[in-house]
């Protein structure tokens, strides 16, 4: 990759969009190009059609995609599995069309079968039901890498797919009706230091073992791929590493410097009992992660604390 090729961020302001676009500036890439949603609706054929014809991006980083959490995907399933297989569907196909050179195609590791074993390795998709609650999410990104897989084997087209872990970082979503564990566990500690509040109860019994990695890290293992990966096999993207929620949650008190206890709701669901990606594959290509959980919570906590109107 040239240092000025044009390279496109699809869905550049959300969590993994913001961190392509830190890590593609901070590795001097001058290029870049971005469309907000009001510049440029990926659900628009014509439109998406008319950018590629115009714009004539060198590569593309596709990390738009509609999500959301458990109430959210269970609500809304039309929503989830039209928006995004019509965006999909019109970037992957406007790449082709208009002489991509290499497109990075960002999947999750929640599409993963829901029993698959641990820890879980590429060759684990479609080997077996789905999660239900986010079933029709899963569809639409399981259909987003088989395309990018059928332009390879068509046409050549160098459409490479990634499977992330759990992320956490700048720009995360802390909402907590629709956020993920770590951000809602971020904001509700600090809530209950800021109330002086003595208790905070949590759902479960925090012994599910799950694995996060810093979008920072996410970014840079995608920058390495785009660099180096020219298979349409998909790759994991994760740590390697997992903790219990209940070790999440005291870091996540250390660091926000909640000294109050910390109490388990055992009535309440605990979920799937371990999710860890494989990354033998990642790391046989030559990258690994650098931030340590508790260093990327801190970073994450000083963003949170900095923006003007928590969320």
């Amino acid at each position: 990759m040239d240092k000025t090729a044009k390279i496109f961020i699809a869905g550049h302001r959300g969590l993994v969009g913001s961190a392509l676009v830190r890590t593609l500036t901070a590795a001097d890439f001058t290029n870049l190009i971005t469309r907000t949603r009001s510049e440029l609706d990926l659900l628009d054929s014509k439109a998406v059609d008319t950018f590629f014809s115009i714009e004539r991006p060198d590569y593309v980083f596709f990390a738009a995609a509609k999500v959301g959490g458990i109430m959210s995907n269970k609500t809304y399933p039309a929503h989830f599995i039209y928006e995004n297989l019509q965006m999909q569907n019109n970037v992957i196909h406007a790449s082709h069309t208009h002489g991509v050179k290499k497109l990075l195609f960002l999947g999750s590791s929640c599409i993963y079968p829901k029993l698959a074993p641990q820890p879980i390795k590429e060759d684990y998709l479609l080997t077996g039901p789905l999660e239900p609650t986010n079933q029709a999410y899963a569809v639409a990104k399981i259909a987003g890498i088989t395309m990018c897989q059928s332009y390879a084997k068509q046409y050549g087209s160098n459409f490479i797919s990634v499977m992330p872990t759990n992320l956490y970082g700048e720009n995360d979503s802390f909402d907590l009706a629709n956020s993920h564990v770590l951000p809602a566990l971020i904001r509700r500690f600090h809530e209950a230091k800021e109330t002086g509040s003595p208790t905070i109860t949590l759902w479960g019994t925090g012994t599910p073992m799950r694995e996060f990695i810093h979008v920072d890290d996410m970014a840079a293992a995608c920058l390495h791929l785009m660099l180096t990966y020219d298979n349409p096999e998909i790759v994991n993207i994760g740590t390697g590493e997992d903790v219990t929620i209940k070790g999440l949650a005291e870091t996540v008190a250390r660091v926000v410097g909640y000294s109050g206890a910390i109490e388990w709701d055992a009535s309440k669901p605990d979920g799937t009992p371990r999710k860890l990606l494989d990354v033998t594959r990642l790391h046989s290509l030559g990258f690994k992660h650098t931030i340590a959980l508790e260093d990327g919570i801190t970073r994450t906590y000083e963003w949170y604390k900095k923006q003007p109107l928590l969320p």
